[in-house]
């Protein structure tokens, strides 16, 4: 219990530390310590990302190790440090934060969806919930990955701000427009609770229906309205 008391309260000596460093930043930063809780469930939930966007040739060994820590060894590492107190609790969920470049292609970044693909095929965090989710399911721990499309957080909302880019993301997602915030954290919240304790193992795309959209509705060559497809019958005679 040492070690963990000393933990916490590293942490809430950084939340000091930078709720005074960043408040120019218009940025406030608390600590919750709670004492004994009746709670049925622990939650680890892995929220941590980058991209630097260019093609694939032109990253660098350096740029690659930093978008593979940051992106996928992060999350890693902290699920092996948690796995000890997940135990513990008798009902524990851990949640990835992924994103639809490791379900689909997304041209941001190849090295983007790299960082969540393994063997070429699968997205490494997608499939680390996967396996976490069988290994660890003994111990009463479930594993799943949250994969957004277009939200309007600060940092999606800056590159939202190209008209072409939004004009594209509207096109290409069914329901016709970026998600909000609160559209992914009820799902985090949901995938917490004692009410999703049967679902682990699974890639849940918060996407406004994006990686399921094929060749739908397309656009005409002289303009950007779109148009129904005509349906045609086929007839087999024998």
């Amino acid at each position: 219990m040492s070690v963990q008391g000393s933990t916490k309260g590293a942490i809430n000596q950084l939340t000091r530390n930078l709720a005074c460093e960043w408040a120019k930043d218009n940025i406030r930063c608390n600590a919750i310590a709670p004492w004994y809780i009746k709670t049925s469930m622990v939650e680890q939930i892995n929220n941590v990302g980058t991209n630097v966007m260019k093609p694939t040739l032109e990253y660098n060994e350096e740029g690659f190790s930093f978008l593979m820590a940051t992106n996928f060894e992060s999350a890693y590492h902290l699920s092996l440090l948690a796995h000890p107190l997940l135990k513990t609790s008798g009902a524990a969920s851990i949640l990835f934060m992924s994103s639809v470049a490791g379900v689909v292609l997304v041209d941001i970044g190849s090295i983007y969806a790299v960082t969540k693909v393994y063997c070429r095929r699968h997205a490494a965090m997608n499939q680390l919930a996967k396996n976490l989710a069988c290994e660890w399911a003994r111990d009463n721990i479930r594993a799943n990955s949250v994969a957004p499309w277009a939200i309007k957080t600060p940092p999606d909302e800056l590159h939202l701000s190209n008209e072409k880019l939004s004009e594209e993301v509207r096109f290409r997602t069914p329901i016709g427009c970026a998600g909000e915030p609160k559209e992914v954290s009820s799902l985090v919240a949901f995938l917490c609770m004692p009410a999703a304790s049967y679902i682990t193992g699974q890639t849940i795309c918060v996407d406004g229906g994006y990686t399921v959209n094929g060749f739908f509705f397309p656009r005409t060559s002289s303009n950007n309205n779109l148009v129904m497809p005509s349906i045609i019958n086929f007839h087999i005679y024998q």
